[in-house]
């Protein structure tokens, strides 16, 4: 099959959700609202003026090739919507398909997100990474018994210290204010019981800003579903996924457009009092 439509080169063969498709493909910025704040095409002119985005290949895993182009379009995007806007997030949360090891770094160090919430994706996986003294989440194993994995016990920011995770013994408890470790095969003299810290600059993928895994990780992830409804909006409501146009300034002014009566949306909604439909027309015009 052709690498381009033959209507338009610009209209792209790449492998989506399981499937291969012909596409227009853009990038689409949310806040923790799924309110809309950035939109970027990935066309000709984007690549123009992104010219360290690396030329994609295709490979033998179409799976790949999708992860390689959602991750390395995630920097130029970022960076065209923090140079047009003054705006400061603490989290940012991405589906697996973000999920790699040149992410992290700029997303923490680059552009100041506290936290980047998101899952580890098993193809990205490799046998330089701790094991088995860790389990995939991160989280240290008991050193006498691997199916253990260590409690976490708070973040740590001593003076003149590396900002740190905590976490100690899995057999231990607390009696009379006091940690008592009760492990019949202890690793360690110290009745307290074994602690051990990880550093987050050892590895941004593994150690986010926060700890994998926890009620706070699962409690942040969830709020993604509403990037998901916000798409699925674009596509549905506003037909951004069944165009009939092949003309891509039309196709632009298409989605733009949609992203526009979204924000109207939430204009009007916020007006009449009702937040609770800040993204959805037919409900707030019902």
């Amino acid at each position: 099959m052709p690498s381009s439509a033959q209507v338009n080169k610009e209209i792209k063969q790449l492998y989506i959700n399981g499937h291969f498709c012909y596409v227009y493909k853009a990038g689409i910025v949310t806040n923790g609202l799924g309110v809309i704040r950035h939109i970027s095409f990935f066309d000709d002119e984007f690549k123009d003026n992104h010219p360290e985005i690396p030329v994609e290949k295709k490979s033998d895993s179409p799976d790949e090739d999708k992860s390689i182009g959602d991750s390395t379009s995630l920097k130029p995007v970022l960076e065209d919507y923090f140079n047009l806007h003054n705006h400061h997030y603490s989290t940012f949360i991405a589906d697996s398909a973000f999920d790699s090891y040149q992410t992290y770094p700029f997303l923490i160090k680059d552009f100041g997100f506290d936290k980047a919430v998101i899952p580890l994706n098993s193809r990205n996986s490799s046998s330089d990474l701790p094991q088995p003294d860790y389990n995939e989440n991160g989280w240290p194993l008991c050193p006498k018994d691997s199916s253990l994995p260590m409690k976490p016990n708070g973040w740590c920011r001593g003076k003149n210290r590396s900002p740190r995770f905590k976490f100690v013994c899995p057999k231990t408890n607390h009696k009379g204010g006091k940690r008592n470790c009760y492990c019949e095969d202890p690793c360690t003299d110290s009745s307290y019981g074994r602690v051990t810290y990880t550093y987050p600059d050892q590895d941004l993928r593994t150690y986010p800003g926060i700890i994998r895994d926890t009620d706070d990780w699962i409690d942040l992830y969830k709020k993604r579903g509403v990037v998901e409804q916000t798409i699925n909006y674009f596509k549905d409501a506003m037909v951004t996924g069944n165009l009939k146009t092949q003309n891509l300034k039309s196709i632009k002014a298409d989605v733009f457009l949609a992203g526009i009566t979204q924000l109207l949306t939430l204009i009007l909604a916020d007006k009449m009092d009702k937040p609770e439909n800040i993204r959805s027309l037919r409900s707030l015009i019902a």
